[in-house]
């Protein structure tokens, strides 16, 4: 088999989330090797998902915009998409940063009431 790719991808053993359909619908996978510019997906079970998805890599905090490039039964090759954004961020990583920015907002407020001269 010719080798296609314009970079090296490194193996890899992280549990990821395929979301699509606005993140209604969701399917776990693995990622076993990844590059800069994609990565394969190993499932557990054959799945049928849309050519473009996001997805989630709880582990890396990370979430990207993805096509399918190949597909087997069990296994798919997907390219990162380039965002226009900017950094995307996983709703699950957006919700934890507002929960610990409201637990340092008060634990500061807790800070400057115990400081107060009594």
């Amino acid at each position: 088999m010719q080798e296609r790719r314009k970079t090296h991808r490194g193996r890899t053993y992280l549990g990821s989330t395929i979301a699509f359909n606005n993140r209604c619908s969701t399917i776990d996978c693995m990622v076993r090797n990844m590059s800069q510019n994609g990565a394969k997906l190993v499932f557990a079970h054959p799945v049928t998902c849309p050519d473009e998805f996001d997805l989630m890599i709880p582990q890396k905090g990370d979430s990207r915009r993805v096509r399918i490039v190949w597909r087997q039964e069990m296994e798919a090759g997907v390219v990162f998409l380039a965002s226009n954004v900017g950094t995307v961020v996983s709703i699950e990583t957006a919700r934890r940063m507002r929960a610990l920015e409201a637990e340092r907002a008060s634990l500061a407020r807790r800070v400057a009431t115990l400081s107060e001269p009594a």
